[in-house]
């Protein structure tokens, strides 16, 4: 059973607990999944039951591109299967040997600049149930950074709602806040922007312990994982929650923070928030926060708690 509880307030004012069931076939959570999958994944669907060849012999449910540019493999179950992990190991394991296959399709289906711009280096998957068994749970966590899996509960309820809880975080994820006590994993940085390139992987020195305290306020719900990607820090749950660059130049030394956030819904102030709503930028998120000062963290802390919650 699913530990998540919904309530609609009924007529007398009271509220009452709404029933929750599976689907009855897997394929109607599958479609329904897939067509909205951006909306509640941060994916963009690519293909559904793509064959992956005679060594493998099977059909991958669904494939995607996450909004870090990270390859995506989903599978589905209508109920709980203990067979589910097992399957998106071997499905991983064809997609880390079929690359040129993999951007031909992202090619076709998107652009010629989303398959340039594939990160290669942890290509994840999605497992999609009604419940997962506490061996599934002890071998996501032990697969460690080879093989990145997340497992999601899902629970249909009165009324057609469709809830997608997280129940186990990608294993893969590495937090960069560690180059504080010692070295972090080391990330190529991005080609330069402007006359100023952003610095990732290895936390720049001026910037370590402002980023040690960003790094806790956006973990602080023990919800939100941490993954050093190619161009920035991207802090998600199942979407990304914000995206982290180093700015530590000389003239001005500062953490710049994407939140998702929709910027009509904050009083921007001019040199600390900026609606970046048509404008391009390393990583995700509409609301750019810069941190300089420990001050600047303390007032990003509401909105940054704002991000965590809705994402």
């Amino acid at each position: 059973m699913s530990d998540l509880k919904v309530f609609r307030l009924g007529a007398d004012g009271r509220d009452v607990e709404l029933r929750s069931s599976t689907v009855a076939l897997e394929v109607q959570l599958q479609r329904r999944v897939e067509a909205s999958m951006e909306a509640m994944l941060g994916i963009r669907f690519l293909a559904s039951e793509y064959p992956t060849g005679p060594w493998h012999r099977g059909r991958v449910d669904s494939l995607g591109l996450d909004e870090n540019g990270v390859p995506v493999v989903i599978e589905f179950k209508k109920g709980n299967d203990s067979g589910v992990v097992s399957q998106a190991v071997s499905y991983l394991t064809w997609l880390k040997s079929s690359h040129h296959e993999f951007e031909a399709l992202v090619r076709e289906k998107l652009s010629p600049e989303a398959a340039d711009s594939i990160d290669w280096r942890a290509p994840r998957a999605l497992c999609i149930a009604a419940g997962f068994s506490h061996h599934d749970r002890v071998a996501v966590g032990d697969l460690g950074r080879q093989w990145p899996i997340e497992l999601v509960r899902y629970r249909i309820f009165d009324g057609g709602l469709l809830s997608l809880q997280l129940v186990e975080p990608v294993s893969a994820a590495v937090s960069p806040a560690a180059g504080r006590r010692s070295t972090t994993p080391s990330v190529p940085a991005a080609a330069a922007e402007a006359a100023e390139p952003p610095v990732v992987g290895d936390v720049p020195e001026c910037l370590r312990d402002l980023y040690g305290e960003l790094d806790e306020v956006l973990t602080a719900s023990g919800e939100v994982e941490t993954v050093v990607l190619k161009h920035y820090i991207a802090y998600r749950r199942l979407q990304n929650v914000a995206s982290v660059i180093f700015r530590p130049s000389a003239s001005h030394r500062v953490i710049l923070a994407y939140l998702r956030l929709d910027p009509d819904t904050v009083e921007l102030e001019e040199g600390f928030t900026r609606d970046m709503r048509g404008i391009g930028h390393l990583g995700t998120g509409d609301l750019e926060v810069r941190i300089a000062s420990a001050a600047d963290l303390k007032k990003a802390g509401p909105l940054i708690e704002r991000a965590v919650q809705a994402a």
